[in-house]
């Protein structure tokens, strides 16, 4: 609707028809490419088929209909991509503005030069003084650049000539003498430093990392007081410090350096400044924090304005104050090419469009976005902020965390010490959270695709969970019901990561105390714990493949997968060393580790036994056939020397047998598996067997079953505190257990007293009353007992 809207009022104005056709052309094929989305995946995989096959280039040419359609096939085709990764479905009206301004770039160049210098001048000086008023950054200078890391490399260019007068004719003898330093923080993004070296040509020490606070203050802010020694002792080897890259908000926290004292420390000894981040953005809002607003008298800083506003292809924007046009001209920063100058054209077109309001919106709705989440974060336990002495700042950082034994076990609370506190303990209690984050992560932006949560690994924190709207609200649509989803999702993850991570510990501690049990220690496994089984032939040292253990291993999990219990239980990765174990789940509720690990060790030697016995019945087998056989070859010789030559004849000996037929009996055989012999078969014919009136003794329960409560599962605690059951239903459960228990053995003994042997009780003779006289008085009819006792008796 918006296109044909557009296309209405805006198209039939232009007076330039390749204009006017342009756009149509424009606004046709984005709508084809947005109908793609709405297709089914039978269709994606058909036209995948159709157009993913490589052919040559048709001699007569296409038309524009089966390109686009070639490319919605080649876009929307793979079915394994993720489905917030593809994002041509939520650019709106703003990025159509956007994505013609790149065909209009294509259009303008091939006007005169005159008519082109004019119109490039205008996009470039209009979009460079928006920028600078919207972004309070007065009498700027703007380059626009596809790299984000373009633009500083280009200011470090700017920096050498401002330095070196000589460098245009010495080059490199001028910075060999005088080494330039580049110092970065600690913080910065990772292959910033290495960028800039190779763009620049110079060797990786003139780069000087400046670490964060470690004592005081935030862990990823700059540290102003070594910073100054390390210019110090710079300038007395007789280096140039050159330039400084301060952060407003870290590209992993978001934290902001002190900028208002390091202005105050480059305009002392000379050096550049140079300011990047996240929380730039907050400038074109009312109400600036005091540190964020401090950028405004940097040297250079850079913006990217694409991400903020939602903006396909649009170019970041580098701001920067010099007065000599010739430096910058030769820095890069300037250009008299018109190609270069239509770089803005893009932004100029969507700036233009969202006006000053829509664009302070956007940003004050991703701003208010993180203060949303941040808000309900606190009143969530468990949960630590890594940012919460910026409120302004749009980037939101949390951690699950969970304390044992009064011990502070997350590493962000590790500025208290805490003299019990064994280190091992504290690094598995590290590595639990870090797995317990990891995978809340991963489960939260599956729930909640439209949040653009990003799990990461920092050096001192761990794992950590980042929201940053600014960075991901534009493009996924995010609105405040995404963050309170977002929120009612993390408190109902809370439990399982509450139980499962007080029963790791446990876990461990019951595995190493449980016999044929081996604890494997997997720092990235966010279950229970993972378990191997150590057989009889096992070999520890050997890390090569276990054809055994596997076997064992694999019934276990079967086993375990069938009883029915709240855990999940897997093999382990193909990639690791040790194949052969099991890797226990998430816990939602309280779970009896004693019981999991005697069961897994129960069953184990279970499944081993069994095998064993297999094979021993299986090699029994072979010798008793082997046996047999010599005993059949062995008794035909027999009758053959019995019967004689003669009666082997096929005419001669039917007719001896049938005048003197052979008196000889045969001899049947029987294989005992439990002794694993050959028996002769001849007593069974002799004498009859006769029932002895034993009943097969009870299937043993083992000695480690647990007798659980009706509708309670597997490796579930029957009774802990008020929490798990009331008085009412233990009372209820008590009492159904007790007559479960009268019922399994009082009945049957009192059956057991006035039965006679080998008969089964609640026989109807039983009832008789007479029968009953003939038991108590000693002696039984006949009819009342078996064939076997009858006889017995009468003997």
């Amino acid at each position: 609707m918006e296109a044909h809207s557009l296309e209405a009022h805006l198209l039939p104005k232009l007076a330039d028809p390749t204009l006017a056709e342009m756009g149509k052309n424009l606004k046709e094929a984005m709508k084809m490419l947005e109908d793609s989305q709405r297709r089914t995946e039978e269709e994606n995989k058909n036209m995948l088929k159709a157009g993913d096959i490589p052919g040559p280039l048709q001699g007569s040419g296409q038309d524009m209909v089966s390109i686009l359609q070639l490319v919605q096939n080649l876009m929307h085709g793979d079915e394994d991509e993720e489905p917030q990764s593809s994002r041509i479905q939520n650019v709106g009206e703003q990025g159509h503005m956007a994505l013609l301004g790149h065909s209009l770039g294509a259009y303008i160049s091939t006007l005169d030069k005159e008519k082109l210098r004019k119109l490039t001048t205008r996009i470039l000086s209009d979009t460079t003084l928006w920028l600078c008023r919207i972004f309070r950054y007065e009498n700027g200078c703007a380059y626009f650049h596809e790299e984000e890391r373009e633009g500083l490399a280009k200011i470090c260019r700017l920096a050498i000539h401002s330095r070196y007068e000589d460098f245009v004719v010495d080059g490199f003898n001028v910075l060999y003498n005088k080494k330039p330093v580049i110092y970065l923080s600690a913080a910065a993004r990772p292959g910033l430093g290495q960028y800039l070296c190779n763009q620049l040509g110079l060797p990786f020490p003139c780069l000087c990392r400046v670490p964060c606070n470690t004592m005081f203050g935030s862990q990823h802010q700059m540290d102003v007081a070594f910073l100054e020694k390390l210019i110090k002792d710079d300038i007395e080897r007789g280096r140039l410090p050159l330039l400084l890259v301060a952060n407003a908000g870290t590209a992993a926290v978001g934290h902001t350096d002190k900028i208002g004292r390091l202005k105050e420390l480059c305009e002392k000894y000379g050096i550049w400044l140079h300011v990047e981040g996240v929380n730039l953005a907050t400038l074109a809002l009312g109400y600036v924090s005091s540190s964020v607003l401090a950028a405004t008298k940097c040297d250079s800083m850079t913006l990217t304005p694409g991400p903020w506003l939602g903006l396909p292809a649009v170019p970041a924007v580098t701001l920067y104050k010099h007065d000599d046009p010739a430096l910058t001209l030769v820095a890069g920063l300037t250009s008299n090419k018109p190609a270069d100058k239509l770089r803005a054209l893009p932004l100029w077109l969507s700036l233009q469009y969202l006006g000053l309001d829509g664009i302070v919106e956007r940003i004050k709705h991703a701003c208010q976005l993180s203060q949303r989440l941040q808000e309900s974060l606190k009143k969530v336990k468990h949960f630590k902020v890594l940012v919460e002495d910026e409120l302004s700042s749009p980037v939101v950082v949390f951690r699950f965390f969970q304390e044992l034994s009064g011990s502070r076990s997350d590493p962000m609370l590790k500025a208290v010490p805490v003299p019990n506190m064994v280190p091992s303990a504290a690094g598995r209690e590290r590595h639990s959270c870090d797995a317990l984050n990891r995978w809340l992560g991963e489960q939260l932006k599956q729930l909640v695709p439209a949040s653009g949560l990003t799990v990461m690994d920092l050096e001192v924190e761990g794992v950590c969970v980042r929201f940053s709207p600014l960075m991901t609200a534009a493009v996924l649509g995010t609105q405040g019901e995404d963050v309170d989803r977002l929120v009612a999702c993390l408190q109902s993850k809370l439990q399982v990561l509450t139980c499962t991570f007080q029963l790791r510990e446990e876990f461990k501690q019951e595995v190493e105390g449980t016999a044929g049990l081996l604890y494997v220690d997997d720092p990235n496994w966010p279950g229970i714990g993972v378990v191997r089984y150590e057989h009889a032939n096992d070999d520890k040292s050997c890390l090569k493949s276990d054809p055994e253990g596997e076997k064992i291993h694999a019934g276990l999990l079967k086993k375990l997968n069938e009883l029915e219990s709240d855990l999940t239980f897997k093999m382990g990765p193909e990639y690791k060393s040790m194949k052969s174990c099991i890797y226990i789940g998430m816990a939602s509720d309280d779970v009896d580790v004693a019981e999991l690990a005697e069961t897994i060790a129960v069953a184990a030697r279970e499944i081993e036994e069994n095998s064993r016995l297999l094979e021993n019945m299986t090699e029994v087998v072979r010798k008793g056939i082997q046996e047999a056989q010599v005993q059949l070859q062995k008794a035909n010789e027999e009758r053959l020397l019995e019967e004689g030559v003669l009666r082997q004849i096929p005419v001669v000996g039917s007719v001896l047998n049938w005048f003197s037929p052979v008196q000889a009996s045969q001899k049947g055989r029987t294989f005992n598996l439990t002794a694993g012999s050959l028996e002769s078969t001849e007593h069974t014919y002799v004498s009859k067997v006769q029932g002895t009136g034993v009943t097969p003794p009870p299937t043993p329960s083992g000695p480690h079953t647990k007798q659980r409560l009706p509708g309670q599962k597997p490796f579930r605690r029957s009774l802990r505190g008020s929490d798990a059951f009331s008085e009412t239903s233990s009372v209820s459960h008590i009492e159904d257990l007790e007559k479960m228990e009268h019922l399994s053995s009082g009945p049957e003994q009192d059956t057991q007293e006035a039965t006679c042997p080998g008969q089964q009780p609640g026989d109807p003779a039983l009832q008789d009353a007479d029968q009953t006289e003939a038991l108590q008085a000693g002696t039984q009819r006949p009819e009342d007992c078996p064939q076997g006792e009858e006889t017995e008796s009468l003997r």
